[in-house]
């Protein structure tokens, strides 16, 4: 099992105490279609899992809801007991039902509930980081949240919890969380041509505050973009791997989880978050979002 990787693009981050590569992985895709089920080839998923540890990725984000427990059983299966330098991140506040859907499950007790299943499928006495998600699947939803935060928080005065994030909020919920305990990361839907949080994530930059894009490529839509594509023509590159780099260069603060259940697609990936952007790239790259 490798350690931190110089290697991968963006170099590293801290969380709180915990370094990570700003190169990580996202296992949400593991799971089988729609996010529910095992995946359809059980020894693909591990292959990728041990590829992301052997990448030198120190970051991996998965969530209880992923399959439901499905993702996180196959990290445990894949690389316990794990190695020091890496970090996992999860996720608590919805769950699934039998549509396929994602109801909210914000509750104190769905919270003690969510954080004891994770300890649980991951193998672990101590969670690094638990993001609270919030809103629904069409995204962040105004109000206080208070109550389920520190509920959060209770948890973490227990010992179970290392550090604490939000996922899907408001600006507003950010500076509520804040002023009840410290958060070391921000997890929204962002990217090239979806670009809300763009004074967000420059507040949080400044606070030392990570911000981590889900959907850094746009999710179950992939991004479209004639610019897009003329800049990878130019660059002999995918539309993707630009995309990557271009969060990579949008903030030092951001950092990157995407997903895939290919050991081909993990290494493209890595790899392409890597390619070097001119100002003219850049340039033509920031038009698409504005």
């Amino acid at each position: 099992m490798s350690t931190l990787s110089p290697s991968l693009p963006g170099g590293t981050w801290t969380l709180g105490d915990l370094t990570v590569t700003r190169f990580g992985y996202g296992a949400m895709q593991l799971a089988g279609p729609g996010v529910m089920g095992p995946p359809a080839d059980h020894g693909g998923a591990l292959a990728v899992l041990r590829e992301v540890a052997d990448l030198g990725i120190t970051h991996i984000d998965t969530s209880g809801a992923y399959g439901p427990r499905v993702t996180n059983q196959l990290i445990r299966e894949a690389l316990h007991p794990y190695p020091q330098s890496l970090h996992i991140a999860t996720k608590v506040g919805a769950t699934r039902d039998e549509h396929g859907g994602w109801p909210p499950a914000r509750q104190p007790e769905d919270l003690r509930r969510a954080v004891h299943e994770n300890l649980e499928t991951l193998g672990l006495e101590v969670l690094d980081l638990v993001n609270l998600r919030l809103g629904d699947a069409q995204g962040p939803r105004p109000g206080s949240i208070a109550e389920p935060f520190e509920t959060l928080v209770e948890l973490q005065r227990q010992g179970l919890i290392r550090h604490l994030g939000l996922s899907n909020a408001t600006a507003e919920q950010v500076a509520e969380a804040q002023a009840i305990a410290p958060i070391v990361c921000v997890q929204n839907m962002y990217n090239l041509a979806y670009r809300q949080d763009d004074e967000l994530i420059d507040e949080l930059a400044e606070e030392g505050v990570a911000y981590v894009p889900f959907f850094p490529l746009g999710g179950f839509s992939p991004l479209q973009s004639s610019a897009l594509s003329a800049v990878a023509a130019r660059l002999d590159a995918t539309p993707m791997s630009v995309a990557l780099a271009w969060l990579l260069r949008r903030s030092p603060n951001i950092l990157l989880i995407p997903g895939t259940s290919s050991v081909a697609h993990l290494r493209e990936n890595a790899a392409g978050a890597g390619l070097s952007l001119s100002d003219e790239d850049l340039a033509e790259l920031d038009k698409i979002g504005r």
